[in-house]
């Protein structure tokens, strides 16, 4: 069907693809995840949960509050209350599980002499927020509902540096549950060496590692740290640079060894600020599709090329495999008020990639110029970059029953219940009720 066409369906095609899929129904290979999590407070439950929509439309990840945010007193003693609490989705492994991170904003608030609140609770009168939260960060099952907290990287929950931090499975077996799994952040070290930090769910511990030697032969840092997730490839962690390239490390490994890939010829940029990397990240996404590492690219200038690339098998090289002037797609559209901008990279289908264009997310097929799909986004939130920042993440058939990997526990034979945490309890609680 002609995009322009299917433009004009879109509002008809939202109603339908927004509909949620039971879990006896079928679903889809694959969601293309919101990046901010949902809080469920009213009405708390034992699991988190996935509202799936079929791509183009964004699913959303519900996590119960009480899980994810220890008690907190309604009038504590002191001048120090919390203000704020959020949870974004910050990375997705290859096989469907997803990193969290939670930030807890301490504020400072004075009681106010003789105001008092609904409850008997004394009243306050905000007067600072600390710009640096507490941070707690979980692994989560998003069918199967199952969250594992992690503990604080060096012991502290003052860890607002580390963003760019990603997750990576291994299985025993191909196409099977994972037997353990590796989250791990990269960060610059001293001279232009790099640290690791590392957790293993086979000990249940971070542990550091400093001075891995740089492959980099410039003396230009790397900017990993705006915007672009850490991607889980063949057996590798891959922080993104959108101006430069990605540095890749297998944090299961002993004596882990960087690499660093450069972005396609022509692709490279001068080295610029916090707000253009920023921006430069919504028209530059490298990702995951059959099976190969892609880098897909929209020009922001007429006629807003999109390209689409493949990393070969050595990891030396990339190879253009799509390009397309989308301004021939939408000639009487104003795209430079609206710039395309790349949502995901379709993980199941290389031909395919995922745009937003003003208040419409659509999926374009590179190879025949056609739309898959089309929907108006923001129509049930009000905060479009949500939309801007889209998690990939695949769906295998195994997710749902599945657990995750804890210490000394292979996920297909053990059930170590000592090495849960409450809400992985709950959960199993819940499940045996229902059976």
């Amino acid at each position: 069907m002609p995009l322009r066409r299917l433009l004009g369906l879109s509002a008809a095609a939202s109603g339908r693809l927004r509909r949620g899929f039971s879990a006896a129904s079928w679903r889809p290979p694959w969601a293309m995840v919101q990046h901010v999590a949902a809080l469920n407070m009213p009405a708390p439950g034992p699991r988190a949960s996935l509202r799936l929509a079929e791509p183009p439309c964004a699913s959303r990840l519900v996590v119960p509050a009480h899980l994810v945010r220890p008690p907190r007193d309604l009038d504590p003693p002191g001048d120090t209350i919390y203000a704020a609490f959020a949870g974004i989705v910050s990375a997705a492994s290859g096989d469907g599980l997803l990193l969290l991170t939670f930030y807890d904003f301490p504020a400072t608030a004075p009681v106010v002499p003789g105001v008092v609140m609904p409850g008997g609770i004394r009243g306050r009168m905000l007067t600072e927020v600390a710009e640096e939260p507490e941070v707690t960060r979980f692994v989560c099952n998003p069918l199967g509902g199952q969250l594992v907290r992690l503990p604080d990287i060096d012991g502290t929950t003052k860890t607002l540096w580390y963003s760019d931090i990603g997750i990576l499975t291994q299985s025993e077996l191909p196409d099977q549950p994972p037997d353990k799994y590796a989250v791990a952040v990269l960060s610059n070290g001293q001279d232009r060496s790099f640290v690791l930090r590392r957790f293993l769910s086979q000990t249940g511990k971070w542990d550091k590692m400093v001075g891995l030697p740089s492959p980099l032969q410039l003396a230009r840092p790397m900017d990993m740290y705006i915007a672009h997730e850490a991607v889980a490839f063949a057996g590798r962690l891959w922080w993104v640079d959108v101006a430069r390239g990605a540095l890749s490390v297998d944090p299961f490994s002993d004596r882990p060894e960087l690499r660093f890939v450069e972005l396609p010829k022509g692709s490279v940029t001068e080295h610029a600020d916090c707000k253009k990397r920023r921006d430069l990240c919504r028209y530059r996404r490298m990702g995951v599709s059959e099976g190969r590492m892609r880098y897909a690219e929209v020009s922001q200038e007429e006629p807003f090329l999109l390209s689409s690339f493949a990393l070969d098998d050595d990891g030396s090289c990339w190879t253009l495999e799509h390009r397309v002037a989308l301004r021939r797609l939408w000639p009487h559209e104003d795209l430079c008020k609206n710039k395309p901008q790349i949502a995901v990279v379709d993980p199941l289908n290389a031909s395919v990639m995922h745009l937003t264009v003003g208040k419409q997310c659509l999926s374009l097929d590179m190879g025949t110029w056609n739309s898959l799909g089309c929907t108006l986004i923001g129509e049930d939130d009000h905060r479009r970059a949500e939309f801007e920042l889209l998690k990939p993440c695949v769906l295998p058939q195994w997710l749902q029953s599945s657990q995750i990997p804890s210490s000394g526990t292979l996920s297909r034979n053990k059930d170590n219940v000592k090495s849960k945490s409450l809400s992985d309890i709950l959960v199993r609680v819940d499940r045996v009720k229902k059976n």
